[in-house]
């Protein structure tokens, strides 16, 4: 399992092949793979957003990200998950957040890659400011799906 929270920009291809061939050492053992990579919109709730901030509790929200893996790895056959979360300024097309999980069979893959992203979006520590045309409003909820 890796939890990375970074300001750095991040391709989330590259990162899942880094992982892969680095850290996951498990050539031969996983059929399936699944990738979420969930990335920032122009717009948001009718509005067009230029660019927003995301802040988080350090300490406490990769805690809670690694909560939710080892739940993971304890409802379903997994080998291994990966978590990327950018913080700091963001901007449109920019990669926010990537979520892979590996295992033996797709259905394991699929289920546990969304339970993770779904209680990461719902309940992880994260906080997000977007600037619009004319102001800036916090998000008071993540949007749904």
């Amino acid at each position: 399992m890796q939890i990375d929270i970074r300001q750095q920009p991040f391709d989330p291809w590259q990162e899942v092949d880094r992982y892969q061939r680095e850290v996951l050492n498990a050539a031969g053992k996983y059929g399936a793979t699944t990738v979420f990579v969930g990335s920032m919109r122009d717009f948001n709730e009718g509005d067009a957003v230029t660019h927003m901030t995301l802040e988080h509790y350090q300490g406490m929200t990769e805690k809670h990200l690694e909560k939710i893996v080892n739940e993971a790895l304890q409802r379903w056959d997994i080998l291994d998950a990966l978590i990327m979360h950018r913080v700091g300024d963001i901007h449109p097309n920019d990669p926010i957040v990537l979520v892979a999980v590996w295992s033996a069979h797709r259905k394991e893959a699929y289920e546990a890659n969304r339970f993770i992203m779904e209680d990461l979006k719902s309940k992880a520590p994260f906080w997000k400011k977007e600037a619009l045309g004319e102001g800036e409003r916090w998000v008071a909820e993540n949007t749904k799906g």
